[in-house]
């Protein structure tokens, strides 16, 4: 999903990140597919993006309303165009808001986040408040990337550590994906909750893209955002970028078609 939670995050750039809508789809399937109906009850979404896939969400859940929420301005204006009354469907609605600080302002029968904690701290705090916010017999869905030691991911890093004058103050960002605890953390959280036997596994998800030159272009979407947010300026960022691809070449190399693996962590919970 989409989000611009952090501050200082730069402007989402939804075509961008839409490239590979398809391949970003697969975990949300099967994170929806974990949760349980919910009988004309209430869903957020959090990180909803430009909205396809809240709409998406409440219909396949039956939900009564679903809101999607989300920071960035540019994902909510094309989002809102979505946006509708009941009218014997789903009433769909979204709002801009921090997903580190967010608490539900109605008993929510759903908190669902795919591809969104990563981009707080803190997931402990962050998931007790959420829990909070849960009615009675409510459920959390949550998927999260965890790729941060795939070499794509981690040349990013390198690269941006081996050139801080090319950042402000010196100081390139960490990939947002550090901040993703283990599988076996995240269910002792979901189970100090309250869950007695939350369900959680660590996914690999294989997709062929048509060269590793597209893995840069897929990060390009959503990690790399912070650290063009953090670079001194254009140029700076394209110097970066120009540097990232050259290394990502000479260790890859230019494999058509290249298998982007990608490892994720589902986890859900009724409260």
């Amino acid at each position: 999903m989409h989000l611009g939670i952090l501050d200082g995050v730069p402007t989402w750039q939804p075509d961008r990140y839409a490239r590979f809508a398809a391949e970003r789809k697969v975990p949300f399937d099967d994170l929806t597919a974990m949760c349980d109906p919910v009988a004309g009850g209430v869903v957020y979404d959090l990180g909803c993006g430009p909205g396809s896939l809240t709409v998406e969400l409440a219909e396949r859940l039956d939900a009564g309303q679903a809101v999607g929420i989300d920071s960035s301005d540019e994902m909510l204006e094309r989002a809102r165009l979505l946006a509708r009354p009941s009218n014997g469907g789903p009433a769909i609605e979204f709002r801009r808001g921090d997903l580190a600080e967010f608490v539900p302002d109605v008993r929510a029968d759903l908190v669902f986040a795919n591809a969104s904690l990563h981009w707080v701290d803190d997931h402990r705090s962050v998931l007790h408040r959420w829990r909070a916010g849960l009615a009675a017999g409510g459920q959390l869905a949550i998927q999260v990337p965890t790729n941060h030691d795939h070499i794509v991911y981690r040349l990013a890093g390198e690269i941006a550590a081996e050139n801080p004058h090319l950042f402000q103050s010196g100081r390139p960002p960490p990939l947002v994906t550090t901040t993703v605890e283990q599988p076996e953390t995240y269910a002792g959280i979901l189970h100090e909750l309250g869950c007695p036997s939350p369900h959680v596994s660590l996914r690999v998800y294989c997709h062929e893209l048509e060269s590793a030159d597209a893995a840069v272009e897929w990060i390009r979407g959503s990690s790399l955002l912070r650290f063009q947010q953090a670079a001194i300026d254009d140029a700076a960022f394209d110097d970066y970028l120009r540097r990232y691809r050259a290394a990502v070449h000479a260790t890859v190399g230019d494999q058509r078609p290249y298998l982007f693996t990608f490892k994720r962590i589902l986890m859900w919970a009724r409260y």
